[in-house]
């Protein structure tokens, strides 16, 4: 996705049409669930179905950042002070970054002054690191005893104590490893004392608690379920806002360990209420239906029979899709409907467990493995239903057509309706272009955008290998707030040649190279953007200059659980920094080898997933450089 600054629209507040959910069949009684999963609970899903639910608990490295509003520049939230003055910007001192500090100290008289919040060590990383900035500025003179002290301390344990003796001209960062709390929830403290006189000022900024680091060495890293091939049948109103049908789902368990269960993303019911939802699914076959999760984007589908290692099975329901009222992703614009994310798909369990992130609407949660789809979609003839895959039309029933559409090693499946406008080419290399637009687009702008698409699909076939999805449907609507949005052989885009080229790029970077999109982000996004300005002949020359990090939390490679935490900064790290990166990496290692270097990372990772680690060793292997000062320079981790 290419995000705007255009956010006319939030999802969770758009009107829904309502649609009768499908009663499931009772879930068994409460037990104790198999590979961490929340147990199931009994009655119909309506009933099990609660907005919040906890996900089933796993133990996988997500770098994380623990302390909230650790440069105080949001007030003292959640900070606990022994006075008011201690969270400050007054004159006198300044901060490391923004305006804002802690100032212990400072009155030259016996005094005390604390600050403490209670902060939570994940689990499951590497390591933890708390650092902090510290400044130390004093009127003792004595160059032998420590007076005024500062003392860091995490629970009951003292990491460090600092004095009047440790004064200095300007802000040092301080970094202690608190691996041995992960799993806790502790308070993190510091206390400074001044005697009877002469004053010293203990001045704290940019305090942050970070995982990192490779999970521990799971029993099974292998991805499962593997294989997925999706058969799905739909039939929609009039107005292509409301489908039911049937979708089923065969997949291998590619694991050592028996599989017992899967999950079932439900991925738009986040653009509803867990009492109205826009995804429905009933009368479950192949397994028992249990209890929805995640906001209700997840479904537990315990399996009939444990899985061995090798062996296949099929799962089958019936589903209703109800198209809100929006110009979004998942969304119509009047006749016009985007159904981006719609179809349930599994969800990925490896040796950190079953991947089930929330939903965010500032970029995206998708992870899955390449499937195979063949979805028919049965249609008024008035709307044309550009999609994943390639599609087939034949008459159907009095004034309806059944559009079928094949796609082999796509990630997800998306489609539209409506009355579009629609144009079509052949790229220079030969790939088949549709450009599908809404009301009020100019025939020169979809014209445009034609030829931009032609471009673009080329470029990127050309460094990073052809294009393998056939052909290529873009549908415009200068109404996204998102600016575009991408899936395989299919993107949502406004008029715009940068936002075009970027949803193409996608095709490659995050399509047939997957990625964990909801924790690693920038694997997907920065690649692009860098993609895309290789294809603009952008060299990103002097941008690296620029940077200016927030907070030492602030990393490329933060999952979507900081972004959202932090979203004013996710564009221009993930996006903007993130190709910066890409960029420098070109110059420092040159552009023969950078070009190989991506090239070959794709083929080897053809309709598989990347991660952090694996691109960093392969750019290694691509040069006799160093490359570690090149990581930490850049905040890339993993």
């Amino acid at each position: 996705m290419r995000p705007t600054p255009r956010r006319a629209l939030a999802a969770g507040a758009l009107a829904l049409a309502a649609l009768a959910a499908v009663s499931l069949p009772a879930a068994p009684p409460a037990a104790a669930a198999p590979d961490g999963a929340a147990p199931t609970g009994g009655g119909a899903l309506a009933a099990a179905a609660s907005r919040g639910g906890a996900a089933p608990a796993a133990a996988v490295c997500t770098p994380a950042q623990a302390v909230v509003n650790g440069g105080f520049e949001s007030g003292a939230s959640p900070w606990t002070s022994s006075s008011t003055d201690v969270i400050t910007s007054r004159t006198g001192q300044g901060a490391h970054g923004g305006t804002a500090f802690a100032w212990l100290g400072g009155v030259g008289s016996t005094h005390t002054d604390t600050l403490t919040q209670s902060v939570t060590v994940p689990s499951g990383c590497a390591s933890a690191t708390l650092t902090f900035w510290l400044h130390i500025d004093t009127t003792e003179t004595t160059s032998s005893r420590a007076y005024d002290k500062l003392t860091a301390k995490i629970g009951t344990t003292t990491l460090a104590t600092y004095s009047n003796l440790d004064k200095n001209t300007g802000y040092v960062q301080k970094s202690f490893d608190v691996s041995a709390f992960a799993g806790q929830t502790v308070s993190l403290s510091f206390t400074g004392t001044e005697d009877s006189s002469l004053r010293s000022n203990f001045v704290l900024d940019d305090i942050a608690l970070d995982t990192s680091g490779d999970t521990a060495p799971p029993a099974d890293s292998v991805r499962t379920p593997a294989a997925p091939s999706y058969t799905v049948g739909l039939t929609s109103n009039t107005a292509g806002t409301v489908w039911t049908g049937h979708e089923s789902a065969t997949f291998t368990n590619a694991s050592a360990t028996a599989l017992t269960e899967v999950y079932l993303r439900l991925w738009d019911n986040y653009h509803g209420t867990c009492a109205s939802m826009p995804i429905t699914v009933g009368n479950v076959t192949g397994g028992t239906a249990g209890a929805l999760s995640v906001d209700c984007t997840a479904l537990r589908i315990g399996l009939a029979a444990p899985l061995a290692q090798g062996q296949s099975a099929t799962i089958g329901f019936d589903l209703g899709i109800t198209v809100p009222s929006g110009t979004d992703r998942f969304g119509h614009d009047g006749a016009f409907s985007f159904i981006g994310n719609a179809l349930p798909v599994l969800a990925v369990k490896d040796g950190a467990g079953w991947h089930l992130d929330p939903y965010t609407n500032n970029g995206e949660s998708f992870y899955s493995l390449a499937a195979d789809f063949k979805v028919t979609l049965d249609h008024p003839t008035t709307l044309l239903v550009p999609a994943t895959g390639a599609s087939v039309d034949t008459a159907g029933s009095s004034g309806r057509t059944i559009t079928t559409s094949t796609a082999s090693q796509v990630r997800d499946f998306a489609w539209a309706a409506g009355p579009f406008s629609k144009i079509s080419g052949t790229s220079a290399a030969g790939t088949p272009i549709n450009v599908y637009s809404v009301s009020g687009i100019s025939s020169a702008n979809a014209q445009s955008m034609l030829t931009t698409a032609k471009t673009a699909v080329d470029a990127h076939s050309s460094r990073f290998g052809a294009y393998p999805y056939g052909e290529l449907d873009a549908v415009i609507d200068n109404g996204f707030w998102f600016g575009g949005m991408e899936y395989p052989g299919f993107v949502l885009d406004k008029v715009s040649v940068t936002a075009l080229t970027h949803e193409i790029g996608h095709q490659w970077w995050y399509g047939i190279v997957g990625d964990d999109e909801y924790n690693t982000p920038w694997l997907d996004e920065s690649f692009t953007d860098y993609a895309t300005d290789l294809a603009l002949d952008k060299t990103g020359s002097g941008c690296w200059s620029s940077v200016s990090w927030a907070s030492s939390a602030e990393k490329i490679t933060n999952s979507m659980a900081y972004w959202d935490a932090h979203p004013s900064r996710y564009a221009t790290v993930v996006y903007a920094y993130g190709k910066c990166a890409l960029h420098d990496l070109r110059r420092l290692i040159g552009d023969t080898a950078m070009a190989k270097l991506l090239k070959d990372y794709a083929a080897s990772h053809w309709y598989g997933v990347s991660t952090t680690a694996e691109f960093k060793a392969a750019a290694q292997a691509a040069t006799t450089t160093d490359l570690t000062s090149f990581w930490t320079t850049h905040r890339i981790d993993g």
